[in-house]
């Protein structure tokens, strides 16, 4: 833990000569730095490590990890070592870089230069390099110095912090649940996959805006189904964020509940969602002015059924032989012809009656 300092100007100023200019601009600003051990084998891996560090940081609200603001930077140190060798190469460190994504970019470029350095019978330099994005490559900054050069002190006015077992007791257990339990815990309680899990944790309060609504709805994976696939697509299709949706977590389990309770279908819902995202309106809203009237009535969902079964004999008897999956046939054409406003519970039941008569 350090705070930053100012730092000293020369170039780009008229009297540069003569004048020095301090930078404050972050001088004060706590700064918390986490060093790894040199246990990290690719650039994948290094990514992934960042992102899981990175997760931790945002449910814990240490930060907010804009790396565009300065919340968070990297410097990646990387060396390369001939397979068995006992040593480590020697070390170039590239320093703040400003995104995960170049970070993987500068290892893989780094990675190259030095073995082609030393397969060419160089030697690798140990300094400090930065990432040119634009050019996708490092370039040498500085030597680097080794840490005696660094002339380090013991602070007098700083003693040493000792941290007790019952302080540490104590942090753990204002701890958030965190992204991996929480991740595990939800596939369990609410049968995610794992792709669906991840997405759903992605931020502390997405997590907990999708378990307030799981937790209201009679079935909380269907309404894992509509935040992901209907809501999400239609955001993702026009550049929205999850905050900017018209419809929200209320709405979504209004459409799920609706769905359980065969009192819509899946065509009428992806229909109101339609009507939601176009007028900018939340699904409550919009269900009750366009409520859709399903066909429960047995006779008139029964004169639809014959006609199907009357045009589709050869279907009739695949079903008759054994194949009862040709039911689904059916349900759909009759579903098509009642323009999607058939109770699908009602017309599955009566479906599977004609035919079995």
């Amino acid at each position: 833990m350090e705070e930053d300092a100012g730092k000293s100007l020369h170039d780009g100023f008229a009297d540069s000569a003569t004048r020095t200019y301090l930078d404050l601009n972050r001088c004060g600003t706590p700064l918390i730095e986490i060093v790894s051990e040199p246990d990290i084998r690719t650039p994948d891996e290094a990514f992934e490590y960042l992102t899981r560090l990175k997760e931790i940081l945002l449910y814990t609200r240490v930060s907010d990890c804009n790396m565009e603001e300065g919340s968070l930077r990297c410097d990646a140190n990387v060396s390369v070592r001939l397979k068995g060798a006992p040593k480590f190469g020697t070390k170039a460190e590239v320093k703040n870089v400003n995104s995960f994504r170049f970070v993987r970019a500068a290892l893989e470029y780094e990675i190259e230069r030095q073995i082609e350095v030393l397969e060419s019978g160089g030697r690798v330099t140990q300094e400090s390099r930065t990432w040119n994005s634009a050019e996708g490559r490092t370039y040498s900054m500085r030597s680097k110095e080794q840490a005696h050069d660094y002339r380090y002190f013991p602070e007098p006015d700083l003693p040493p912090l000792i941290v007790s077992l019952e302080f540490l007791e104590h942090r753990r257990a204002e701890l958030p649940e965190l992204p991996e339990v929480r991740r595990a815990r939800m596939i369990a309680e609410y049968e995610l996959n794992l792709q669906d899990a991840f997405t759903l944790t992605a931020s502390r309060e997405f997590a907990d805006r999708f378990e307030a609504a799981a937790r209201a709805a009679r079935s909380p994976r269907r309404v894992a189904n509509l935040l992901l696939s209907e809501v999400g697509g239609r955001l993702k299709a026009l550049g929205l964020e999850q905050e900017q949706s018209p419809v929200s977590m209320a709405g979504i389990v209004l459409a799920a509940d609706l769905l359980d309770e065969g009192k819509i279908s899946s065509k009428q819902l992806k229909q109101l969602f339609d009507v939601c995202f176009e007028k900018d309106e939340d699904f409550p809203a919009v269900y009750e002015r366009e409520k859709p009237q399903q066909i429960t009535e047995t006779t008139a969902l029964e004169v639809l059924i014959d006609k199907v079964i009357a045009d589709n004999p050869k279907q009739v008897e695949q079903y008759r032989a054994g194949k009862k999956t040709v039911a689904g046939f059916f349900v759909g054409q009759v579903m098509k012809a009642s323009k999607g406003n058939a109770n699908p519970a009602v017309l599955n039941e009566l479906v599977t009656k004609k035919l079995e008569g």
